[in-house]
């Protein structure tokens, strides 16, 4: 019996993985199956007809069960993540914040993409001419939408 009941125990197991884990049909999924078809059709067999409702019967209850549980918000709040993600997104810019003509600096490399601060804003943007080092002074070139290309100011 001791056999019968890992079968099915295994199975189940299997199956809260495809659910919660591995989307879609996987081996887990069909590993699941087939261990606790397995396992009920073994207590059939081994122990006859009687035993064998029982242990489809609570095999039944036992994997309801363990499915509720499992997709419960409380079950996993123990592993979830608890941080807060705090950011933005790049809004269209304006005309009264950064226009064609702007004079800025790089903050980081643009490789051809970088940040640089234009009219005391901090910015995305990307180089139409190649690389553009650290603190080199830009000029802005374009804006489309939230989107700045900049060149290297020549002095």
């Amino acid at each position: 019996m001791t056999v019968i009941i890992l079968l099915i125990v295994l199975g189940i197991l299997l199956f809260v993985i495809e659910f919660l884990l591995i989307p879609g049909v996987t081996i887990a999924g069909i590993g699941g199956l087939i261990l606790t078809v397995f396992g009920v059709y073994k207590a059939f067999n081994d122990y006859g007809s009687t035993t064998g409702v029982w242990v489809l019967i609570g095999t039944i209850l036992l994997s309801v069960f363990v499915i509720a549980m499992s997709l419960r918000a409380r079950t996993w709040s123990k592993l979830m993540l608890k941080t807060d993600i705090k950011g933005t997104v790049d809004r269209n810019l304006t005309e009264d914040e950064v226009k064609q003509g702007d004079r800025g600096k790089t903050l980081t490399r643009l490789a051809p993409m970088g940040k640089i601060t234009v009219n005391d804003l901090v910015r995305e943007a990307k180089s139409i001419e190649g690389y553009i080092d650290a603190h080199t002074e830009i000029e802005v070139v374009s804006i489309e939408g939230s989107r700045i290309s900049v060149k290297p100011v020549k002095t």
